[in-house]
């Protein structure tokens, strides 16, 4: 599933009658949100020049209010199927940005991003309803818990490119940057306590016929090259 995700609302104000320039700074958080400010970063920020304004002003960011607004759907499903709350509260984050009208390029829809085929397993009727969709994405973050044992990183690795592809590389996360990338992230937002499962994700490379491959897994290598994520 790939997420929406919007990390400020700006408002351009003209301040003067004469032609003046300000200066849109934009960059991409470690949370995966889009940043827009006006004023720099410390490097790495892309600038965009705004004709005719002398400077912006920028809202408060939605954060403070959205990210709590779903919060007692998100406690009552998350205890419903016994999920960790702050866990479900990170995949909101990372899938919509607790936009409940998020929609991707490939059709996953609402806060937890479900695609067509979950929301007919799960009986959402509306994805763009923010109680059904928690209802039906928690349910299906559970199903994919049990699936893997409690293993988070895989369950997680599941939500976001599928089962079938978490198996298909030996139930190990998938080599694909979008699926650790999201994995890395939830990981940060919501850590996992130290007695779970799958807490480390290791980068494995190897040499196949004068080629590097690079693969993934939750298990720590017992020999080879390799890199512990997190």
């Amino acid at each position: 599933m790939k997420s929406i995700l919007f990390g400020a609302a700006l408002s351009l104000c003209a301040l003067a009658a004469s032609p003046a320039h300000a200066q849109i700074y934009s960059w991409t958080d470690d949370s995966g949100h889009l940043v827009l400010s006006d004023r720099p970063k410390a490097g790495g920020e892309r600038a965009y020049v705004v004709p005719r304004s002398e400077s912006i002003r920028t809202t408060r960011a939605f954060a403070d209010i959205r990210t709590t607004l779903y919060d007692e759907l998100i406690e009552r499903y998350a205890q419903a199927n016994d999920v960790r709350t702050d866990l479900v509260r990170a995949v909101v984050q990372v899938e919509s940005g607790f936009n409940q009208w998020a929609k991707s390029p490939k059709g996953a829809m609402g806060l937890m991003q479900l695609m067509p085929a979950t929301m007919r397993e799960f009986g959402v009727r509306d994805a763009y309803n923010a109680d059904q969709n928690l209802r039906g994405g928690v349910a299906y973050l559970k199903q994919l818990l049990d699936r893997y044992d409690n293993n988070e990183v895989l369950a997680l690795a599941a939500y976001n490119a599928g089962p079938g592809a978490v198996d298909k590389h030996g139930q190990t996360v998938p080599p694909y940057k979008e699926t650790q990338d999201y994995v890395q992230k939830i990981g940060k937002i919501a850590p996992p306590s130290a007695n779970a499962k799958g807490t480390v994700i290791y980068k494995i490379t190897e040499i196949v016929d004068g080629q590097e491959i690079v693969r993934y897994t939750d298990q720590k290598p017992t020999a080879g090259t390799y890199q512990a994520l997190r």
